[in-house]
């Protein structure tokens, strides 16, 4: 069960991942709460405080709009790493790992389904903001190209959060860490604010962290701000091959 059948497979985990999204949308609406108070109530109040500088002088609105979507992804998929656990105590991942499909097949699967939910929140967040008249850029090549930035983002984050299921193999554990790591990738990044006006040490962190490059990518892409849309693209695609090869690794560990 090679290469050639990956497609089938990411196919199959999201076909999946939407099957349950459609039995149970009030999942999708219990997380779509926190990125829609982050954008109503965070961006309208420092919109009007003008507490940060933005590039061209764009509403901080605008701004913010790309860090949210990037957000409510990255929200979705460091809990990933959960879900792994429950495959394993459900038994389900032993019988996974028991079938020809590759673990890396299995670890990208899982992450495209990551990414679908993470999808599915950032259309929420774009209608959203079309109604508050968010200046966002409406072609359909550049939301497309947006598109892939969030899927790119969301593996990341759920391949991160499925090798920190391998390394720790417990459920609550794993809660903890999920909610221990979120916010402070959030706030060490570009998604609120420049990183210009942060403190040079959480500069340094912000450039080694991969939601600042999908965040630049999504802001330039949506917004029309400067970006390096190259070396967001590599820095992503390295990360996510990175952590795909590490959670692969660490699979069977999860069901020792």
């Amino acid at each position: 069960m090679g290469l050639p059948r990956l497609p089938l497979r990411l196919a199959t985990f999201a076909v999946i991942e939407l099957r349950r999204i459609v039995h149970d949308p009030w999942e999708i609406v219990s997380r779509i709460i926190q990125p829609v108070l982050w954008l109503l109530l965070f961006g309208e109040t420092l919109t009007r405080l003008h507490a940060f500088p933005t590039p061209g002088e764009i509403p901080y609105l605008t701004y913010l709009a790309p860090g949210i979507i990037a957000q409510s992804a990255v929200f979705v998929a460091i809990f990933y790493g959960i879900m792994l656990v429950w495959d394993r105590d459900a038994g389900l991942l032993a019988k996974m790992l028991a079938t020809p499909t590759p673990r890396s097949a299995i670890v990208a699967g899982k992450a495209f389904a990551a990414s679908v939910r993470g999808l599915v929140q950032a259309v929420v967040i774009l209608i959203l903001a079309a109604l508050l008249s968010v200046g966002i850029l409406w072609d359909p090549l550049t939301l497309l190209a947006a598109a892939v930035f969030v899927v790119l983002g969301a593996s990341f984050f759920a391949c991160l959060s499925m090798v920190l299921a391998g390394l720790v193999r417990h459920r609550d554990r794993m809660m903890g860490i999920g909610q221990a790591i979120s916010l402070p990738l959030f706030f060490a990044s570009n998604a609120l604010y420049p990183t210009s006006v942060m403190p040079v040490p959480l500069q340094y962190v912000s450039a080694g962290n991969p939601m600042s490059y999908e965040v630049d990518a999504l802001r330039g892409l949506l917004v029309g701000t400067p970006c390096h849309l190259a070396l967001d693209a590599v820095v992503l695609l390295g990360s996510t091959a990175l952590m795909v090869v590490l959670a692969s690794q660490l699979l069977m560990r999860l069901v020792r």
